[in-house]
């Protein structure tokens, strides 16, 4: 029995031991806890990215001062301004703008400076403008979308040919809807480049009236420095912009647009000759959608889900939602999006095919020399080989990077026999648009190829290469015979355009080239509408090297091209066609209409 008292005497004294280890290490363990939670809240207390910061104040103008918001770039030199991180902009307060800061001094109707003249008492005078003339189809347009807007709607599709005159439409859409409604300011978001669509939408809006309005105009990739600011109305310039969800470009649209909002929201004005590859593509018109059926916003604001629902043939796939491969049910969505859309009473979607017709747009195959043959099928089969490699692991990123890297080879491979095309183009005195993709194994080399052989070229491509406005005027006044561009959108290269100064650009006929086949039906014929328009026709090529894989792609391009136009969805089975022609039918959509 003494035994056993001292076995559990000792056992006792080992429970309490641990007992009291166990604690140690609880207090050890909750005192480090302690520590590292006290250390974690220090570090983010003193952390700038945890840390709220207070909003800094608006400048405020002194008497007979002004507050200055300027247009300064990226590094350049502005003694005396102050960068405001609320403003996203430099400000200077003063009587008058010192010479030393007056080049940045923005003109009418940019984000500047409508800031500016939020922030003081009184805007500043508009310098004239030189009058322009609508034609009959704008006003008539302008009267359908003030009709809907009239009847409560929330997003109006305008999707006119390329060149039928959406920009004057819209401005006077907005007009007339300020005559029915409390409308005091208006956002126009644009296409790049901003030294080009910025100053042709003031322009537009001087010359055809700003109707008294606070009109503020930029771009799509400075959509974030506007999306904190409240509009009346917003027009929404190449809308498919916007025609995916999981971009930072989306996240500031639904801000301006308030897509997400059922009260307070703008009316929302939505111009596209192309608006979409599929019904997928179209959430900037969901609120739209909503009103139409008298659904919550909210609903809406998962697209597919609601289109399953509503009928339409999309069903999830390995990246995400797809819609039908067959032809019959496409026919059958695409009507029931007619009807959403153009049938409603009134309809929210306007769409007028060019009066001048079609573009015409055929194939120019290029004979490889033998060498070049040679560097083609080579590269055609290291292209093979990494493809198959990225599909085995099912790596996207790989898969892209290699359909990239081939595209750039393989055009330029065929860059002697564009620059040979376009000198004898310019030889029997016709100007010539050459679009590319690719800056360094394209616009690059065929500009300097031309450069070199006596041929004046512009350029509109690359970031801060060229003054990309000075550089159209050249190509529109005929002093450079050719232009070479990688912008798809929103600028204007056709004939007899009015030009700034109220000159008229050259009469010599424009033809196009497409240096290498575009996958996306929606770049296509946006690139076709930049000198085919305003009544000016103008026929286009697509370059490609021929018996290859880019004549096949071509052929596609060319017989889908005219469908990428439908108002609400175009026909995607060409991508479909494309991407397995290219063993890229593994890849995401994406790889092939997004660069």
């Amino acid at each position: 029995m003494p035994g056993r008292r001292r076995r559990a005497t000792s056992t006792t004294s080992r429970t309490s031991a641990a007992a009291r280890t166990s604690a140690a290490s609880r207090t050890s363990a909750a005192s480090r806890a302690s520590a590292a939670t006290g250390t974690a809240r220090k570090r983010a207390a003193a952390s700038p990215r945890r840390a709220a910061k207070p909003k800094p104040d608006n400048p405020v103008a002194g008497p007979g001062e002004r507050v200055w918001v300027l247009a300064v770039p990226f590094r350049a030199p502005a003694p005396g301004a102050v960068w405001h991180a609320g403003l996203q902009a430099h400000v200077w307060v003063g009587a008058d703008l010192p010479p030393e800061l007056q080049p940045y001094d923005p003109p009418p109707y940019t984000f500047e400076r409508f800031l500016e003249d939020e922030l003081n008492e009184k805007p500043r005078p508009l310098p004239m403008a030189r009058p322009l003339t609508p034609r009959d189809q704008q006003c008539d347009g302008a009267d359908v979308v003030a009709a809907h807007a009239a009847a409560g709607g929330r997003v109006f599709l305008l999707g006119d040919d390329p060149g039928v005159g959406k920009t004057g439409t819209a401005i006077l859409a907005v007009k007339a809807i300020a005559e029915q409604r409390d409308v005091r300011t208006v956002l126009v978001v644009a296409d790049r480049p901003a030294a080009i669509t910025i100053p042709h939408w003031a322009r537009s809006i001087a010359g055809f009236g700003d109707g008294g309005l606070r009109w503020c105009v930029t771009t799509w990739d400075r959509l974030a420095k506007v999306s904190k600011l409240t509009f009346d109305v917003v027009v929404a310039d190449e809308a498919h912009m916007v025609r995916h969800t999981t971009t930072q470009r989306w996240k500031h649209w639904k801000a301006v647009s308030g897509a997400g909002r059922a009260n307070g929201a703008p009316y929302v004005l939505a111009a596209t000759a192309t608006p979409a590859h599929t019904p997928l593509e179209l959430p900037y018109l969901a609120p739209q959608f909503a009103v139409h059926h008298g659904e919550g916003i909210r609903e809406w604001a998962d697209l597919p889900t609601r289109l399953a629902a509503h009928g339409f043939h999309v069903e999830r796939g390995r990246y995400g939602w797809v819609w039908t491969e067959d032809a019959d049910e496409r026919r059958a969505d695409l009507a029931r999006l007619q009807d959403w859309l153009a049938d409603a009473d009134p309809p929210a979607l306007l769409h007028r095919p060019a009066p001048w017709g079609p573009v015409s747009v055929t194939g120019t195959p290029v004979a490889l020399t033998p060498a070049e043959r040679a560097a083609y099928d080579t590269e055609w089969s290291e292209f093979r080989a990494e493809m198959q490699l990225a599909r085995r692991a099912r790596q996207s990123a790989k898969g892209r990077a290699a359909l990239m890297r081939f595209r750039q080879k393989a055009g330029l491979i065929r860059v002697q026999a564009t620059v040979d095309w376009v000198k004898a183009q310019v030889e029997a005195e016709r100007q010539v648009a050459v679009s590319v993709e690719f800056v360094e194994t394209a616009a690059d080399p065929i500009r300097e190829a031309l450069l070199d052989a006596g041929v004046p070229v512009a350029g509109i491509y690359g970031r801060d290469r060229f003054d990309v406005e000075a550089d159209r005027l050249r190509f529109q006044r005929g002093e450079a015979p050719v232009c070479v561009l990688t912008v798809t959108a929103s600028i204007s290269l056709h004939a007899g355009e009015l030009l700034p100064a109220g000159t008229h650009a050259s009469e010599t006929p424009r033809v196009g080239l497409f240096h290498q086949p575009r996958f996306s039906g929606i770049q296509a014929r946006q690139v076709t509408g930049r000198t085919h328009r305003d009544g000016r026709t103008s026929p286009w090529r697509i370059a490609f090297a021929e018996d290859t894989v880019e004549e096949q792609v071509a052929r596609v391009m060319v017989e889908r091209l005219a469908v990428s136009g439908s108002a609400a969805g175009a026909d995607t089975s060409s991508l479909r066609e494309i991407a397995e022609l290219l063993d890229a039918d593994w890849l995401p959509a994406t790889a092939l209409t997004e660069g």
